[in-house]
């Protein structure tokens, strides 16, 4: 049996009195490459919060390599090994792209903002930080000011400064969110390539089942305020709970 990195154990969530889901639990395998799916107000990025320390649960525990996180402060959720890219890019974007990197990988080797570092280190950041954008195909902008990059290079950004955390769990919000057809599946393969080089746990939320059923080993459904169902996307797609409550006849 696979050991688990994540397990979401009977958590529930409210915000004013409404409910956003109730009684959740399921666990995510070491090295799986997963999704989240489901209508809009499911409680998808909710989730995501509960687990990065965002949100405090009404009640039940988020258990991450063993320990509960639930409650913690993000900077401490981060240090354990989880990191997330965002539905909105998380980046500084009047830095330039390396900088945006090497001061990522300063801080995680710190453990704090004090960004004056000796010089051997700062030469080690920044052949560190040429070596994520590499894999994630930005090296040849490294200088380029952040905001002036494309969307879908913003968003690859987004992700390299994640993986700058050398993260034991990465989680992507939406990682393909308003880019154009052909963005949307460079960033795919990239994610792609990303699990099977650097052997980490990657879970993701995603509108776009496409997307969802050709890189998922596992889709887990929110819907009605509870974990719908859950497992490989061949099972997903032939569910009828899930059909009638989200995916549709033409699935």
């Amino acid at each position: 049996m696979a050991d688990h990195v994540l397990q979401i154990e009977k958590l529930s969530k409210s915000f004013e009195g409404s409910q956003v889901f109730n009684n959740i639990s399921f666990a995510v395998d070491q090295g799986e490459l997963s999704s989240i799916i489901g209508p809009n107000g499911a409680g998808k990025t909710t989730l995501f919060n509960l687990m990065t320390g965002y949100h405090v649960p009404d009640s039940g525990r988020v258990v991450f390599m063993g320990k509960d996180i639930a409650g913690r402060q993000p900077y401490d959720i981060v240090r354990l090994g989880i990191a997330r890219a965002f539905q909105r890019t998380n980046i500084f974007p009047r830095m330039s792209v390396l900088e945006n990197l090497v001061s990522t990988v300063i801080t995680k080797n710190r453990g704090n903002l004090n960004v004056v570092t000796p010089s051997a280190k700062l030469k080690s950041a920044h052949e560190r930080s040429y070596e994520i954008l590499e894999s994630v195909g930005l090296a040849d902008v490294a200088h380029r000011q952040s905001g002036t990059l494309a969307h879908g290079n913003q968003k690859r950004l987004d992700i390299a400064v994640a993986l700058a955390l050398e993260p034991q769990l990465l989680l992507l919000d939406e990682p393909t969110a308003g880019m154009s057809p052909e963005e949307r599946w460079q960033t795919v393969e990239l994610v792609q390539q990303l699990w099977e080089n650097l052997k980490i746990t990657m879970l993701f939320i995603e509108h776009d089942m496409d997307i969802v059923f050709k890189i998922s080993q596992k889709v887990r459904v929110l819907c009605y305020r509870t974990l719908l169902a859950e497992g490989t996307p061949e099972e997903i797609s032939s569910n009828e709970q899930v059909i009638e409550a989200y995916l549709g006849e033409e699935v």
